[in-house]
Parts: structure tokens; C-alpha cells; sequence
């Protein structure tokens, strides 16, 4: 058999076809590996890849298939991992000098329901430390680079994943989204990214940053894949308390569903400090929607603006206490300086040497806003807010299906482009509050910024209540078949 088309067909089709035996699932690996291999040097996805165990396993799947065995709904598939998902296999390293070497006993909960739907696990891809970041520069083993025009961004912290898939290094990827780490880079790079409903999907085995933010969801080439993904992790999980008990319901086989007739909600907010890129594309959404005889309406979401403020207190106030551990005793790097005096200066000097720049930037904001006489004015304040921002989707989406809009402001930019942190904070603007209201959000392709000298894509994003996913995937469906076929990059 011949090593499969990677560059024409989806997760689904390619499944198909190791299935009917028009390809091997070793044929499809030993492609991708190659391709990683002539790839990944220039676009520094992915941290290590699996080559042995991937092909030990797709020769199994390859067995059972022949023999007439029944296999899973991912059997053969190539998927890649983010860093900071634990697996048995490899290196779980957040992207961090501080876990540079760091082995997991256990495989995360999501890991060991992919593996019995039979995917295949080719590697472990880069991202921005701890998740921290919007542009996969904060990497400690090097900037992640888009493979639309390597001299740009590939968005963060889930920026490894997206340019993986995007570059069909793997035919779909696992990110993490804390305020909008799937989505951004999802948009950066012409793909589909999933957010779920916090709780839809089990954290257990999630290196975690903000544990009421944090929610892994897939990085894909269509909506299609998305939901197979979505349904085979979903679920309820005894290792996680913060899962959802609620049953998953059968989002594939209803995906081409589309209501006839449902209302999409388009918020005032979404319509200032965009590239004129970004904002045609949500004018072309507009049109898509009412052609599948949506109804257009306008929302408001007056707090949209203070969303990042809120953020950035409650997260870096999770993170401070979810990274300490990391403290050279218990887990991670412990420093070799002789100079250290005491306990304290080991803790100070191993955790100086191992986090980087913007780790310890929000390690110490989320220190300072949970201290002694600061607590009330930033921390509560911050808790607050986000019930009122809960409040107003939960007033908008009494008008409305969806909400449309934006992903991230512009296409992607330069890699050094942005350089103070404040900036980089507000390419998240449209992303956060989907996890400060613990709603779920998917990323789609909506074409491309032509301004420059590269072609750049651009993305929209739809949100949903909690636990809308079926919705979400129905609607989100109908306007990526309106919509057409999509560009990939040739190669």
C-alpha cells in the first residue's frame, strides 16, 4: 500500500481509508514521521516525537484490521500531544527548563481515551512555558514558528499544536485553552480549535495552570474531526471532581444537523480595534449565517473590555499556587550553585534558573494580588466581576444561539513583534471571557489577510451556553460547508 495523501484529506477521511485498507496505518505514520523530519527543524512544533511506539502501533492496527478485528473510532490516526498533557511515553516539560526531564507515571485521562479509540501518539508538541503566552515565544526550547510564513508567530500557548496541524505534521493535535490557547493559535494558523465547556472534559493528568480556567480540547483540520475527537474525550472522570456528570451526547452523527433556523448574536464590543481583515471576515460570516437562514441579531457585552484585567488576576493568582510545587525538592530542576545558603535560597535559586521570564511574571502578580491587604482589593474584586460576566452571556444568550465574532484581532505577526506584555495580553480580548464564564468557544477558518507580503489566515470564533456543544458543532458545521473548501498549505 501507498503512503496516504496527507495533504488532501481530514482525520475522519484518512481513518476511512486505513479502515477500507486504501492505506496502511503504517504507511500513514512512516509519511508523517518524514514529513516531521524535513519539517519540524524550521518550525520547532514539535519537543520529541515518538517514532518506535508509533509504528509499533500502527502495525497492530494494521493486524487487527486485516484479521477482520473490530478497532476504535481513531484506529491508525497520527495525533499529537501538548506538553503539558502527561503521557507514559516521553517527556512531560511544560516547555520548561524546570521539567526539561520530567517522566510521568500515569497517562492522562484524555490520553487513555484516545488510545483505546486506537489514535496513535507521534509526539509531544513545543508551547509557550506553562501555557503562559499568546505567541509560542516564551518556549524555553525555542520559538514556534507559523507555517503560513515562518517569520511569523504561530499564536500561544497551544502554538506547537496548531503549526503541527496546520503544516500536516499530524492529522489533529491536543491543546489546552485557559484563555484562549486553543482558539488564538487556531486562528493564527487557518485551523479549527475547540474550547469545551469547562468540565466537559476530564483535567486529570493537566500540569495545571488556572484550574478554574484551564480545559483541554482539540486542535483540528475540520469541524468533523473536531466533534470525533470531542466525543471519544468527553465524559465524566472519577480522578477529576470538577468533571461534569452530565452524559455526552452523540454530537457525530448529528453533526450535519443544521437548525433551520437559529439566531446569532453579534456583539457591539467585536466591532473595535480589528485589522480590516479580521473584520471583513466576520462581515462574510454574517452573509454565510443568514444564507442557512439564521437570524442576526445584536447583543451586548459591556464587560468584554475588562475581561483581560479580570484574567490577569485570577489566573496568575491559580497559577502561583498550582507552580508551587515546582520547587526543586519535590519536582523539577534543583540548582547546582554552591552559594546557596538555606532552604530558601534553593527554593529561590532553583526556581529562578528553571522558570522563565514571564513565568515569573505572573508567579509574582499572583502573589501580589493574594497577599495580606491586597486579597480583598484584587483577588475578590476580580471574583466578583466574573459572575457578572457569567451574568451577561448568560442575558445575551437569551436573545441569541451563538455569539460571533473575532478570535483574535489581527493575522498573525512577527516573530519579536510584540514585545511588551500588556500588548501580548490583549490578543486574548475575544478569548478570555468564553473561560471566565466556563462556556465553550470553537475557532473556524474565515480566510485570509492579503495586506502584506505573506497570505495570512484569519479566524472567527462562535460561542455557545455551557454544555451547548452539540449546538456548537451543528452550527459551527453548517457555516464551514457554506463557507467551501478550505486552503491548506501545499507541500
Amino acid at each position: 500500500m501507498s503512503a496516504h495523501s496527507l495533504d488532501t484529506n481530514d482525520l475522519v477521511s484518512l481513518r476511512d481509508d486505513i479502515r477500507s485498507r486504501k492505506t496502511s496505518a503504517c504507511a500513514t505514520v512512516g509519511a508523517y514521521l518524514a514529513r516531521i523530519e524535513s519539517q519540524n527543524p524550521t518550525l520547532n512544533a514539535f519537543r520529541e516525537t515518538f517514532a518506535d511506539d508509533a509504528r509499533a502501533s500502527a502495525s497492530r492496527v494494521d493486524q487487527a484490521i486485516a484479521a477482520g478485528d473490530p478497532v476504535g473510532p481513531l484506529a491508525g490516526v497520527p495525533i499529537a500531544i501538548k506538553d503539558n498533557i502527561v503521557t507514559r511515553l516521553g517527556r512531560t516539560s511544560c516547555s520548561s527548563r524546570i521539567l526539561e526531564n520530567y517522566r510521568s507515571p500515569f497517562d492522562a485521562t484524555v490520553i487513555e481515551r484516545l488510545t483505546t479509540a486506537g489514535a496513535i501518539l507521534i509526539g509531544k508538541t513545543n508551547m509557550d512555558e506553562f501555557a503562559m503566552g499568546s505567541s509560542c515565544e516564551t518556549c524555553a526550547f525555542g520559538a514556534v514558528r507559523n507555517p503560513w510564513d515562518t517569520s511569523r508567530v504561530p499564536g500561544g500557548s497551544s502554538g506547537g499544536s496548531a503549526a503541527a496541524v496546520a503544516a500536516n505534521l499530524c492529522a489533529a493535535a491536543l491543546g489546552s485553552d485557559t484563555g484562549g490557547s486553543i482558539r488564538q493559535p487556531a486562528s493564527l494558523c487557518g485551523i479549527v480549535g475547540l474550547k469545551p465547556t469547562f468540565g466537559r472534559v476530564s483535567r486529570y493528568g493537566l500540569v495545571a495552570f488556572g484550574s478554574s480556567l484551564d480545559q483541554i480540547g482539540p486542535l483540528t483540520h475540520s469541524v468533523r474531526d473536531s466533534a470525533l475527537l470531542y466525543q471519544c474525550m468527553a465524559g465524566d472522570d472519577h480522578h477529576d471532581s470538577t468533571c461534569a456528570p452530565h452524559p455526552v451526547e452523540d454530537v457525530v452523527t448529528t453533526l450535519d444537523e443544521t437548525p433551520r433556523t437559529f439566531r446569532v448574536g453579534l456583539p457591539l464590543q467585536y466591532r473595535k480595534g480589528n485589522s480590516s481583515a479580521v473584520d471583513a471576515a466576520v462581515t462574510r460570516a454574517v452573509e454565510h449565517f443568514r444564507t442557512m437562514g439564521a437570524e442576526i441579531v445584536d447583543v451586548d457585552l459591556p464587560l468584554t473590555d475588562v475581561g483581560i484585567s479580570t484574567y490577569y488576576v485570577i489566573a496568575p493568582a491559580e497559577a502561583c499556587s498550582n507552580l508551587a510545587r515546582f520547587d526543586g525538592i519535590r519536582y523539577g530542576h534543583r540548582t547546582a550553585s554552591p552559594s546557596a545558603q538555606d532552604l530558601f535560597d534553593l527554593y529561590a535559586q532553583s526556581r529562578a534558573e528553571g522558570f522563565g521570564p514571564e513565568v515569573q511574571r505572573r508567579i509574582m502578580l499572583g502573589t501580589y494580588v493574594l497577599s495580606a491587604g491586597y486579597y480583598d482589593a484584587y483577588y475578590r474584586r476580580a471574583l466578583q466581576i466574573r459572575r457578572l460576566i457569567k451574568r451577561e452571556f448568560d442575558a445575551a444568550f437569551a436573545l441569541c444561539d451563538v455569539i460571533l465574532g473575532p478570535t483574535s484581532p489581527t493575522a498573525a505577526f512577527s516573530l519579536g513583534g510584540v514585545t511588551d506584555p500588556l500588548s501580548m495580553y490583549m490578543c486574548d480580548v475575544y478569548t478570555v471571557n468564553t473561560n471566565i464564564a466556563g462556556i465553550c468557544g470553537i475557532s473556524l477558518p474565515a480566510g485570509f489577510d492579503e495586506s502584506g507580503a505573506a497570505r495570512l489566515p484569519v479566524g472567527i470564533q462562535l460561542q455557545a451556553q455551557a454544555f451547548a456543544e452539540p449546538l456548537l458543532f451543528k452550527i459551527a458545521r453548517g457555516y464551514e460547508r457554506a463557507q467551501g473548501g478550505r486552503e491548506q498549505i501545499a507541500g
